[in-house]
């Protein structure tokens, strides 16, 4: 069986195609033949080793913690009516505020039992994998933004797998989006999928900018982090509200709470957004049902086959990928 193993940590160059023994399921796991794999920006950071004081996970190590594909064979206590179905899912090692996401990048996969959703029809397995991880952060988003229509909604990140969710997501609840991106793809992109308005903010005044078309923002939809989100929260109005769920641009951003209680203004990190019984299932079944039913757009801009893992990390560290990532196999 092919897996892609990072062999130190390192550039991309560190991911290499080997033989790995083919997976066989425990109690309460499955195994999937994988058809693709999400590749997320969390994948290079964890083989670059800049994640490691957060995710106990030593080279070599196989990336990856979503994968979709047919299921193959089923583990003590598993219902083997999952046989042959399509599904997608976090692996078995990956998941929601615990885990590691990792044992994805492989022809063969691991996943529990409880995580599988099974594809309907209609739906593609790569537009499937891509929901795994953004389809249901972008509900779970969205049900704590609370969107009330002709509000104004700065997503910023908003050409990323996720910002191009939340971008049709928040035009559906009758709000004005205002997206916020690097260079005129992913501004256009945007635009084409329902933005009121685009800035650019790798320009000068981007923020000043964003106040001027909008008087102020409601909400800030944060998936860039580092000194981009922090400089968005200076487009809020009084009384507005930030959720933030992104790092792209360097960590998570470090909202002024000073300054945010002052104007009122609430906060909600990634950590409340996943915090209770969130039934994560439900969101993923969601927003597959609304992809399939051509509700909603699930962007892939990059596909790539598995033995080019490095050229898909390539791509997304230089900041030049739109959409979702995806492996094939």
């Amino acid at each position: 069986m092919r897996v892609v193993q990072a062999k130190a940590f390192g550039e991309p160059e560190v991911l290499s195609v080997t033989e790995g023994p083919e997976p066989v399921a425990g109690e309460g796991e499955v195994v999937v033949a994988v058809a693709a794999i999400d590749v997320m920006f969390l994948d290079t950071l964890l083989r670059s080793g800049w994640a490691k004081d957060f995710f106990p996970v030593e080279p070599p190590f196989v990336p990856g913690g979503a994968v979709a594909g047919v299921v193959e064979s089923v583990g003590a206590g598993v219902d083997a009516g999952w046989i042959g179905k399509r599904v997608a899912t976090a692996t078995a090692a990956s998941g929601i505020g615990r885990g590691t996401p990792t044992g994805g990048y492989a022809e063969k996969a691991l996943a529990k039992a409880d995580t599988l959703v099974a594809v309907p029809e209609g739906l593609g397995l790569e537009q499937a994998v891509a929901l795994v991880h953004d389809g249901r952060t972008a509900l779970a988003v969205m049900g704590r933004a609370a969107i009330q229509p002709g509000e104004w909604v700065l997503i910023t990140a908003a050409a990323g797998g996720l910002g191009t969710l939340l971008i049709q997501m928040a035009r559906a609840a009758g709000a004005q989006v205002i997206a916020t991106a690097r260079g005129t793809a992913k501004l256009e992109l945007a635009q084409r999928l329902g933005a009121n308005a685009v800035v650019d903010y790798s320009n000068d005044g981007w923020v000043e900018e964003v106040e001027k078309r909008t008087g102020g923002v409601q909400v800030l939809l944060d998936g860039a982090g580092g000194e981009t989100g922090r400089a968005a929260m200076r487009a809020l109005a009084t009384g507005g509200r930030i959720l933030g769920y992104g790092n792209a641009a360097g960590g998570f951003a470090a909202f002024d709470a000073e300054a945010a209680a002052a104007q009122g203004i609430a906060i909600v990190p990634l950590f409340e957004i996943s915090a209770g019984e969130v039934d994560w299932n439900a969101l993923l079944e969601r927003a597959q049902a609304e992809a399939a039913d051509g509700r909603l757009e699930v962007v892939i801009g990059q596909r790539f086959p598995l033995d080019q893992a490095a050229a898909a990390h390539t791509a997304i560290a230089a900041r030049s990928a739109i959409g979702r990532t995806i492996l094939t196999v």
